[in-house]
């Protein structure tokens, strides 16, 4: 089975420390080590449990407290987090790493607190309402590419994406026209988009893209612009960790405003504001433009669907299925998806949850939501009359896999991810002739030399103790 080197390393190291656990079930190290290689296998379920055992077993162990912190970063606990900092830096305080690693969480619970107080205000306004747009000048010296008479046209589209590829950066004025007018389009959709495909059309389902915009022109090269002829699905997790988050998410947008009934946008558990703040795109927007775009870009992310049902028979959403049977499409139809996702419910586990080869449900590998087994798969399928899911949300060495016996199918468009899996990316044609899926795959394309996750958050650079 394939495995990149890195995760490879990682995975024996859970492989011995797990052994070493079964004959040494009161060492605190041991648990400690373990959350490390969860950790660096984004396992942030799993390392938060064996950090939080660690300190059961003691509670002096510093390391553990620093383990735990870094979990509840990745989770976006933020509060959590800083509680366990605060320990590390008590007891190590010319520990220069730990301190910084406090001094940044607590702004960044600092900045939450602020954030929920304005929220609170009941009259808050759109970033929208503030804006100027009309008035806004384009330079003179600006020859990039502009809408014209304020809309989307393909060979503004074009011009954009060649804009782009030479590492250029549009004007902010258009960029926000985009923004207001996708706001405006996707508000107007259900959280459950229902699409019919006729006897002679396909579809192109496309999985993660995570800023890795070079590999997004290879999809339209290889597989053709969308149009209204040739229609695509982007099951979410455009940004985040990639570095050219902007572009892929401007090029997304710009296509659902020119063929908003052809070009379809789910939403992943990375368009929600905590994964930003951590994984690149906050940090993206407001070096590249500014934090105002950013709490747009937030605004616009809020108004993803979260599902689509093609021909009553096929159900596609990024994460998966649901941590309690008798959830039903009409349950999907009605849910209030103008908001951050809540910490659970099935509007978190349609962004979150994952499939397992098991039957029943667990705990979720990630800390959020739950996975689901092939028992699940076939009772949900039965009651809400589908033939079979499709979702995103990991990484597959062959940019797809197949489970459930054929009733979930995982695809991933994001190949050799953070330029260190190596994983091939793949699209999936469905055809309303018999919605048999066909899987094409592709591998990654040369990009220019700017690194994955460099705009996220310090603390998510692992300097780990």
């Amino acid at each position: 089975m394939w495995k990149s080197q890195t995760s490879l390393y990682y995975e024996n190291a859970i492989k011995y420390y797990t052994e070493a656990l079964e004959l040494n079930p009161s060492n605190a190290i041991y648990y400690s080590n373990r959350s490390l290689a969860y950790l660096r296998t984004e396992c942030y379920g799993y390392a938060l449990a064996d950090a939080t055992k660690a300190l059961e077993i003691d509670k002096n162990y510093i390391k553990g407290y620093y383990r735990r912190a870094t979990s509840n970063m990745a989770l976006g606990k933020f509060k959590a987090a800083l509680k366990d900092y605060e320990t590390v830096v008590r007891v190590r305080p010319n520990d220069k790493d730990a301190t910084m690693k406090y001094q940044e969480c607590s702004k960044i619970v600092k900045q939450k607190a602020f954030e929920r107080a304005i929220a609170s205000d009941e009259t808050k306004k759109s970033v929208v309402d503030s804006l100027d747009i009309e008035n806004m000048t384009i330079e003179d010296d600006y020859v990039g590419p502009k809408l014209e008479d304020g809309k989307v046209t393909l060979t503004f589209m074009k011009e954009m994406m060649d804009w782009f590829q030479d590492q250029k950066k549009l004007h902010r004025k258009c960029a926000y026209q985009i923004l207001v007018q996708v706001k405006d389009v996707l508000s107007k959709l259900p959280s459950l988009v229902e699409i019919t495909l006729k006897e002679s059309e396909k579809i192109t389902i496309c999985g993660d893209t995570h800023g890795q915009y070079y590999d997004l022109l290879n999809i339209f090269k290889l597989n053709g612009l969308p149009s209204e002829t040739n229609p695509y699905l982007f099951n979410g997790d455009f940004v985040d960790r990639g570095s050219f988050s902007l572009e892929v998410i401007l090029t997304l947008f710009g296509f659902k405003l020119l063929f908003p009934d052809n070009f379809h946008l789910l939403r992943g558990n990375h368009e929600t504001d905590n994964m930003n703040q951590m994984y690149g795109f906050e940090g993206e927007v407001k070096a590249k433009y500014t934090a105002q775009m950013f709490q747009l870009f937030s605004e616009v992310f809020q108004w993803l669907p979260l599902a689509q049902c093609i021909n009553n028979k096929v159900l596609i959403m990024h994460g998966g299925l649901f941590s309690e049977d008798g959830v039903t499409l009409d349950d999907l139809r009605k849910i209030d998806r103008n908001r951050q996702p809540p910490d659970s419910g099935p509007m978190c586990d349609l962004l979150w949850s994952d499939p397992q080869p098991q039957n029943g449900r667990s705990i979720s590998k990630r800390g959020v939501s739950c996975q689901f087994g092939p028992d699940v798969t076939e009772r949900f399928l039965e009651q809400n009359k589908l033939d079979f899911i499709v979702r995103s949300h990991e990484v597959k060495a062959e940019g797809y896999e197949v489970t459930h016996s054929g009733k979930c199918i995982t695809v991933f468009s994001a190949p050799n991810y953070c330029d260190q899996m190596g994983n091939k990316g793949a699209y999936i044609h469905l055809r309303g002739s018999d919605l048999k899926p066909e899987f094409h795959q592709f591998t990654a394309v040369p990009h220019p030399n700017v690194k994955p996750m460099a705009y996220a958050n310090t603390l998510m650079q692992l300097g780990m103790m």
